[in-house]
């Protein structure tokens, strides 16, 4: 009979999984996550341990050991295909055995095997890996610690993951994570900021440029792990060079020393002040059933696709006149308010607004492959720039195919990504973004997604940065070869990375430069950077580490676009570079066996899923789906099948209305009113041409009758030009708390005022 003592799966099974410690150690931009997971098999046969769990999409997996008593064991990476081989003989001889491999769809999940684990056994695995921080629009360096594990939607007609997913809700996880950081950098730390509950921040000398900070005791799985790091002095270029591993083969990637450069490019403030006036702007929405839930659990009324709304609504009203745009939503199906883009004017951003606002979430599935093939299909709009926003709150099970289609259209349009809530898939926003030349975002905690989007947008507007070069100069004998993809894209303040391979030898103190050169606006501009080849002290594999991972997914998405051709040259050169580096990829994985365990384990295995955490009403969501097939148009209450009969009643989930119609299945949160936002209500007064109309809907946002407003207006000054002038001081006066969500449409409402010869001074 199982022992059930310890921790319970809702199963009633015992978890084998005890507790996760996670430290982080950040060094400037770029951070190294070691966690241990500690095992122990409590019951009286021996386990085999699956866990499935989240990753950070772009992170360098580049070390996983195992202690087990008093032996360790280090894991070394080979095929994958071979790696499977081995441990299933490792099992089948009653070895311990431990492998660690990537999934097949998504480059953020990752499945974890703990094979023959004894009874009363415990058995430590210690996982390490590095990652480049993403610098936010406000400056701050994001790192993300994924703790949640939300459906992934597996679109019509894909083959199912080929890993599953085992999950409970988040306030059940049946194990406790530990978090600490410690963040050090040559310039002082202004402050870290997080979603989750932080111990005091601990500097740890006089000059603020060292920190340390933990999560807060009792995380209760409901949210990721999310620090936001601030800097003083943030943008400052620098060059990091790191000497070739000794053991590695000379002029090999490992061997010869690697460079990594941060450039930080500043655009002349002539150019900055004259905003783009051309421009076709596509906007993408997630309609989703999983969108009719709230952003955060502070403000519940306020609703994903409520948020959604509002943010299209501030987006449409900062529109240059003379532009062209278009609204899709998808879910299982996509829908488009116009057949194609069409010109920025009164009449069609009327229409838009009016059929955004009767958006719901209540398109089913996360369906964004085939919206994207339309989007792509249609043809450009000569001199005007194709700019696509895209929002969800998921992931499906197509990241790569999703992730590829943009790359392969990259030439055509730049794509700009936001991940909506806790679990959004990392690989799919920051791929997009990637691959399409634009910028990522995510909208976590109590994040308002307006200002985000709109500092977005700010991006979008900026001037095109084309013929975008890298040149070097090196000392005689040494020469670069750049590891990282073509820079396809360069935002004012935002980091540019190069990777690159130092081959040669010279004195270490020999001064090297690096330029950007490229157009911006017509006019030639570049960014240089002086450095020297003395290498970095203590940075031990990092840097080469994070080029490998660099180079290994240009050459996975290379084999994915010529799969088909019988050619397997591209994937011998990613499991080669893999092994070599130690860093994972879709082709290896890591694989650990005790060889020296004395006896052979004796008995049948057992296998216990270990539990991942997951969102409530995502699950929900994602059940609501396979429990309620499209039949005849018809609306009921959810059969409260997920509630009772998986969750025990112990979930406090929001009830909601199925809406079933023919060929789809549609899902309507049950509809919540919120209290009307004064500056939407005012910004929903605006005209396209920026302009106000002097009516009783303005007077009441002003606080004021529409007599009072037009007795005290100027004689010489006409309505419109008065009405103008009253918000813009209106939105001075109470919302520059605010000012990043309605700076781009009061530059429009001021030149308006201009081009009418008003005067808002």
């Amino acid at each position: 009979m199982t022992n059930c003592c310890g921790l319970l799966t809702e199963k009633k099974e015992p978890v084998p999984l005890k507790s996760i410690d996670a430290q982080l150690e950040v060094k400037d931009h770029v951070a190294t996550l070691v966690s241990t997971l500690n095992f122990e098999n409590k019951e009286d046969k021996p386990l085999e341990t699956v866990f499935v769990f989240p990753l950070p999409g772009d992170a360098a997996v580049c070390h996983f050991s195992a202690q087990i008593g008093e032996t360790h064991i280090v894991a070394e990476v080979m095929d994958r295909q071979q790696a499977r081989q081995v441990y299933d003989d490792a099992l089948s001889s009653g070895q311990k055995v431990f492998v660690l491999e990537e999934s097949d769809e998504s480059p953020d999940i990752f499945s974890l095997k703990v094979g023959s684990l004894p009874p009363g056994e415990s058995a430590s695995i210690r996982l390490e890996y590095v990652t480049e921080l993403a610098v936010q629009a406000d400056d701050g360096l994001r790192f993300c610690l994924p703790a949640v594990l939300n459906p992934r939607y597996q679109p019509q007609g894909s083959e199912g993951p080929s890993v599953q997913v085992t999950s409970v809700p988040a306030s059940l996880v049946p194990y406790s994570l530990s978090f600490s950081a410690q963040v050090s950098s040559p310039r002082p730390i202004s402050k870290i900021e997080s979603s989750c509950s932080l111990e005091p921040l601990q500097y740890l000398n006089a000059d603020q440029t060292q920190a340390t900070v933990k999560l807060g005791a009792g995380h209760k799985f409901d949210r990721d792990v999310e620090l936001l790091i601030y800097y003083k002095d943030a943008h400052q270029p620098s060059a990091v060079v790191e000497a070739g591993q000794a053991s590695a083969k000379p002029d090999s990637l490992m061997g010869d020393p690697v460079v990594m450069v941060s450039l930080y490019p500043e655009f002349p403030q002539s150019v900055m002040s004259s905003l783009a006036t051309c421009g076709e702007f596509v906007f993408l929405v997630d309609r989703s059933g999983s969108m009719g839930f709230s952003m955060n659990n502070s403000t519940p009324q306020e609703t994903r696709i409520s948020s959604a709304k509002d943010t299209l609504l501030l987006l449409l009203k900062s529109l240059p006149m003379g532009c062209y745009f278009n609204i899709y939503s998808f879910g299982s199906s996509f829908e488009h308010i116009f057949p194609t883009s069409v010109e920025y004017s009164e009449k069609t951003m009327k229409e838009a607004l009016e059929k955004v606002e009767k958006m719901e979430a209540d398109l089913g599935g996360t369906e964004i492959l085939r919206p994207l093939k339309h989007i792509y299909s249609q043809a450009c709009i000569p001199k005007h720039p194709r700019q696509v926003f895209v929002f969800t709150d998921g992931g499906g099970g197509n990241t790569k195919e999703v992730t590829d289609l943009v790359k392969k259209n990259a030439g055509s349009h730049r794509c700009f990504s936001f991940g909506i809530g806790e679990g959004a898939s990392s690989a799919l926003i920051n791929g997009m973004a990637k691959e399409g030349g634009g910028h990522a975002q995510f909208i976590t905690g109590a994040d308002r997604m307006q200002p985000k989007v709109m500092q977005s947008l700010r991006f979008a507007l900026q001037p095109i940065v084309e013929d975008i070069s890298v040149s070097w100069d090196l000392p005689k004998g040494v020469s670069a070869t750049v590891l990282s993809p073509t820079i396809t894209a360069i935002f004012q303040g935002q980091r540019s990375l190069i990777y690159a391979q130092l081959t040669g030898q010279s004195s270490e103190e020999a001064d090297c430069r690096v330029t950007v050169k490229y157009s911006l606006a017509g006019h030639p501009s570049q960014n240089q950077l002086h450095f020297n080849l003395k290498p970095a002290e203590d940075s031990g594999l990092t840097v080469h580490r994070l080029a490998a991972r660099t180079v290994i997914r240009s050459l996975e998405s290379e084999e994915r676009t010529r799969r088909g051709q019988q050619d397997e040259k591209v994937k011998k050169k990613v499991v080669e570079l893999s092994v070599q580096s130690g860093v994972s990829s879709c082709f290896t994985a890591f694989i650990a066996v005790n060889k020296d365990s004395g006896k052979a384990v004796q008995g049948p295995l057992v296998r216990r899923n270990v539990p991942t955490a997951f969102l409530p009403q995502m699950m929900a969501c994602s059940l609501s789906q396979q429990l309620d097939p499209p039949k005849k148009k018809k609306r009921g209450i959810f059969s409260n099948i997920f509630h009772k009969n998986m969750l025990h009643g112990r979930i406090d989930a929001k009830p909601f209305v199925i809406e079933r119609s023919i060929g789809s299945a549609r899902y309507v949160p049950e509809p919540v009113q919120p209290h009307k936002d004064p500056l939407l209500q005012l910004v929903s007064l605006q005209k396209a041409s920026g302009s106000w109309m002097l009516d009783e809907d303005l007077a009441a946002v002003l606080g004021k009758t529409k007599e009072e407003v037009e007795k005290a207006k100027p004689e010489l000054v006409n309505n419109e030009v008065w009405a103008s002038i009253l918000a813009l001081i209106w939105l001075h006066a109470f919302k520059m708390d605010a000012k990043e969500e309605w700076e781009l449409l009061s530059m429009k409402a001021a030149s308006w005022i201009k081009a009418q010869n008003g005067n808002i001074h």
